[in-house]
């Protein structure tokens, strides 16, 4: 069986030095709030190229919290894709703001500035591209474009450590980035977890105080806030796995690479676009294709793994639709939910077992 991830090959070469950690960490029995806490934040700070990183429980709570930190409130409108994970837009709506959609180019699977330049109005507050499958959106571009900083850029990296545009790390472009550490991502723990980077001091003092319920003092509570902490053990595995993210990233390109050139000549298959001055670190490794579900059949039939991301666009969910009656086409967003598939990814994915998957697709008749 060739499965769509697996961790337990990273975890068999990084074992010995995880464990040595976590024996540190129960030893002094400090789970919450302890010294991993602040070294993985200042860690992630200097490696994404921020004055502050701020770690949470989720990559959903990092947004919830970027956008309050910014004052985006009821009423106001965030731009954002249909074409992502639900909690793009959960922590919109957690705020009583409007998420109102741009489409998406084919090419990236990312947001399409053009699109987005089409929807900002005098109520648009912010916009949340998704630098999706690993992919980074060109958020610089964007923002020469916009040429107003009153609109706020919330960076949603949860699938993209490590990407960059220009040699600019993402989650540092934008007002704030907005990371997810769930155990398949490619800087993953081993539970949940989440981190929000920032230049922002106000934004970094706020998010502070929200994601320990309001407080900056231990019982003194300035506002009404959320336990969202990230732990010592989380903590820990983190700032193992942190070492080896870059050469993890690049075993991920190499896999990827692999893919394109035996791919990308077959017709009726779309594989990933990516261009000279943006570094894609292949969360996902994304296909499309109008005999998507074809394909996945001959793959599973050959005990071969793949996933759907995303097969109902975001426009069309029920959680959204009795919020807002949006009825507007989606027409880029709607195609790729019924054409992508994403092909066996991760680091530790042997090349003939790539080479296979890529055999049992060429075969497809």
């Amino acid at each position: 069986m060739i499965q769509q991830f697996d961790l337990k090959k990273e975890y068999a070469i990084l074992e010995d030095e995880i464990q040595n950690e976590l024996k540190k960490v129960f030893s002094k029995t400090n789970f919450i709030g302890g010294e991993n806490v602040v070294s993985i934040e200042n860690n992630i700070a200097k490696y994404i190229g921020t004055k502050y990183a701020i770690s949470c429980n989720s990559g959903t709570d990092a947004l919830h919290f970027s956008l309050k930190s910014l004052d985006i409130g009821k009423g106001d409108e965030v731009i954002t894709t249909p074409f992502t994970f639900i909690s793009t837009i959960e922590a919109i709506m957690y705020l009583g703001a409007k998420p109102v959609f741009a489409d998406i180019e084919l090419g990236s699977y990312n947001i399409d500035k053009n699109e987005i330049l089409k929807k900002i109005n005098k109520k648009t507050k912010a916009i949340i591209p998704v630098h999706l499958f690993g992919n980074p959106f060109d958020v610089k571009n964007l923002i020469k474009d916009i040429n107003d900083s009153s609109i706020k850029i919330i960076e949603d990296c949860a699938q993209s450590f490590g990407s960059g545009i220009y040699c600019q790390r993402v989650g540092s472009i934008g007002d704030t980035g907005c990371f997810s550490f769930y155990p398949t991502k490619n800087l993953g723990c081993y539970g949940d977890g989440g981190m929000i980077t920032t230049n922002s001091e106000e934004a970094y003092n706020v998010i502070r105080k929200l994601k320990n319920h309001g407080s900056s003092k231990r019982y003194h509570h300035d506002t009404i806030g959320y336990n969202s902490r990230l732990d010592e053990i989380q903590a820990a595995i983190l700032n193992v796995k942190l070492k080896y993210i870059d050469q993890y990233n690049m075993m991920r390109v190499k896999i990827a690479n692999i893919y394109n050139d035996n791919l990308s000549d077959i017709e009726n298959i779309f594989t990933p676009k990516k261009t000279d001055y943006r570094h894609h670190v292949y969360h996902q490794y994304t296909i499309s294709s109008n005999i998507r579900d074809k394909i996945m059949k001959k793959l599973e039939k050959n005990s071969i793994g793949s996933a759907i991301y995303y097969p109902v666009s975001l426009e069309k969910q029920k959680a959204f639709k009795e919020v807002y009656n949006d009825k507007t086409i989606y027409k880029n967003s709607n195609y790729l939910s019924s054409s992508c598939l994403s092909l066996p990814m991760y680091p530790h994915l042997p090349e003939d077992e790539v080479h296979k998957i890529c055999e049992v697709i060429k075969n497809i008749k």
